[in-house]
């Protein structure tokens, strides 16, 4: 076949594995219906045959009868592999877009930051769904047609040599115009990929945005540039079609020429009406399976696109990675950071097209995986910072905008890993430690909590079904929250609208408290939990955080005196590195420390 199948072998290979059965079903449908459609001219010729030299009805009635069931054979095998293909394309693609989902989101916060949802939502769901045809039938139908293409020119070989000769070579020639046409057509349809990834991109950011957006008449600007988008996917779709349909003119010929052949072959005594007839129908079915070709080489222009940006998302390697030596143990966790030093990504890797990571498709099939993203690193936003904290400690962390602070919770979590020095729990070198153990014994909840659009209980599991109800009623029991989390509107079943609609601010954080404890961490990490909240819920979250703190290490990150007023040591960080540490008592006594005048002047002001 001129269609470089080989190339995409390893990708069909790792998603059609487990359906064997079906794509084994699939096969012996298309190709009983295909001999099924070669059965069904040689009975219409003998019929025809036999009804000019005068045969007996009983003969001719067996002859109608075969044609009729042959022809319902044939439509039900072809709807049998309607049907199985369907199936099997859309098991074959799911089982892709979570194997992309899940890598996706394993990827650095780096990688995130550098493209938006809507763009990944265009490569998890649309790239993928242009793939459909390609695991289900491609194959399988290039293998059907190519056998019927062989089947009709075989049987005209047989009829007369010369027909044989001639639609051989033209058969001959109009596939090899076809793999000129699929490779042609592959790089239009790429862009016309990378023109829809770009689009949602554009569309998800700027609805999130509609209310800047209108605040700052912005609206007529945004349009030009929606309308300036449009224009360039119109042309990429078009350059694209164009180049699909040059082979159109080829396959529609043949048509033509067959009626002209089977005429001219009746009317020079060369054959039968009947053997004429079997001419024209086979020339003009020979135009149906180099059709559906042309037609698979436009999917697989589409397959290859998508292919390689499939491919260029996988190729996009996680720098934080798991070498797994070591386990957290239970209770509160020392915490140590080591000389750390850390600057983030200033130049993520960008292709031409959507500014994913290019690579060669030929080497990237789902399993594989390539060279890891480069980094260039901005100034350090730490540099060598070196603390600890004994286990059960609360540490306040003290800074202005831009010190440092939220850059040590993301390092705890591995996020991201320094580029200097090292990060211990429980003496444990964080790069030893599996991840999900990790993010299981260390909490965090910060001023903006992310609320989905569930239940609020699922919102308090983050829609783990091994939590039960009893489990969480006794979370929010312990942290004083059960009677507020009742007097909702459908108590747990209470349904939140996406990004927490139906929730203040200040509930929203109850529930991230609740959330935190249900996990029963070694460390908690307070971003200045409690700075958005109105006075009732704040009295409420008070208690909550008590009882969270109670026999845990903390790290408490505080903008106001009183947040300060709970914790054992203070650090300031300024410029990203350690400027003040000591217990909290000693720097408060101390009139000549940085935190004895944060005190005096007012950590508001002096942190604004």
């Amino acid at each position: 076949m001129p269609f470089a199948l080989n190339r995409y072998w390893r990708l069909l290979s790792a998603y059609l594995a487990p359906h064997r059965g079906r794509l084994a079903l699939l096969a012996a449908l298309i190709v009983a219906a295909t001999g099924l459609q070669l059965v069904g001219p040689q009975l219409i010729g003998r019929f025809i045959d036999a009804a000019t030299a005068g045969s007996a009805q009983a003969a001719l009635l067996g002859l109608a009868i075969s044609y009729i069931v042959a022809a319902v054979a044939q439509r039900a095998a072809n709807f049998g592999a309607l049907y199985v293909g369907e199936t099997l394309g859309w098991a074959a693609t799911n089982s892709l877009r979570a194997d992309l989902a899940r890598y996706a989101i394993g990827l650095d916060l780096g990688f995130h930051k550098a493209h938006t949802p809507g763009e990944l939502i265009e490569r998890l769901d649309g790239d993928v769904t242009a793939l459909a045809n390609f695991f289900s039938q491609l194959s399988v139908f290039v293998a059907a047609n190519g056998l019927l293409i062989s089947g009709i020119l075989v049987a005209l070989w047989l009829q007369d040599w010369r027909v044989g000769l001639g639609l051989t070579l033209y058969a001959l020639v109009s596939l090899v115009a076809l793999g000129l046409v699929q490779r042609l057509g592959q790089r239009r349809w790429e862009q016309v990929r990378a023109a829809d990834s770009r689009t949602v991109g554009f569309l998800e950011e700027r609805l999130q945005g509609t209310e800047d957006i209108r605040a700052s008449g912005a609206e007529a600007h945004t349009l030009r540039q929606f309308d300036q988008l449009l224009g360039i996917r119109m042309g990429a779709f078009r350059s694209a079609r164009m180049a699909a349909n040059l082979a159109y003119a080829a396959t529609n010929f043949l048509s033509t020429l067959g009626y002209a052949l089977g005429a001219a072959l009746y009317f020079a005594g060369s054959a039968s009406i009947g053997e004429a007839y079997l001419i024209v129908a086979y020339v003009g079915m020979l135009a149906s399976p180099l059709d559906k070709l042309r037609e698979q080489a436009q999917d697989l222009q589409k397959a290859g696109a998508s292919i390689d940006r499939v491919a260029a998302l996988f190729a996009a390697q996680p720098l934080v990675r798991e070498h797994v030596s070591a386990t957290l143990p239970e209770g509160a966790l020392a915490v140590e950071f080591d000389a750390v030093t850390f600057g983030y990504d200033d130049d993520h890797p960008s292709t031409t097209d959507d500014r994913l990571p290019s690579t060669d498709h030929r080497s990237s099939p789902p399993g594989y995986r390539l060279s890891a993203i480069g980094y260039r690193l901005s100034p350090p936003v730490l540099q060598a910072v070196s603390l600890s904290l004994r286990p059960g400690e609360i540490l306040g962390l003290l800074g202005r905008t831009g010190s440092g602070k939220s850059t040590l919770s993301r390092l705890l979590f591995r996020l991201y890993d320094p580029q200097g020095g090292a990060i211990r729990l429980a003496g444990a070198d964080l790069r030893s430690l599996a991840l999900g153990d990790l993010r299981r014994r260390v909490g965090m909840v910060t001023q903006e909590v992310q609320l989905f659009q569930a239940s609020v209980r699922e919102n308090l599991t983050m829609f783990d079904p091994l939590i039960d109800d009893a489990q969480v009623e006794a979370a929010l029991r312990a942290l004083g929250l059960w009677e507020w989390a009742s007097g909702l509107p459908q108590g747990l079943d209470t349904a939140l609208g996406g990004g927490g609609q139906g929730l203040s601010a200040g509930e929203a954080q109850l529930l991230a408290f609740t959330r935190v404890f249900l996990k029963d961490p070694g460390l908690v990490i307070l971003d200045e939990a409690s700075s958005r909240l109105d006075p009732a819920t704040e009295r409420l979250l008070e208690r909550a955080i008590s009882r969270l703190l109670a026999g845990r290490s903390a790290i408490i990150i505080a903008h106001r005196l009183a947040t300060v007023e709970r914790v054992d040591s203070i650090a300031i960080l300024e410029g990203g590195r350690i400027a003040e540490l000591g217990p909290r008592a000693v720097l408060a006594a101390n009139p000549g420390s940085h935190f004895a005048r944060l005190l005096r002047t007012g950590i508001e002001e002096v942190l604004a």
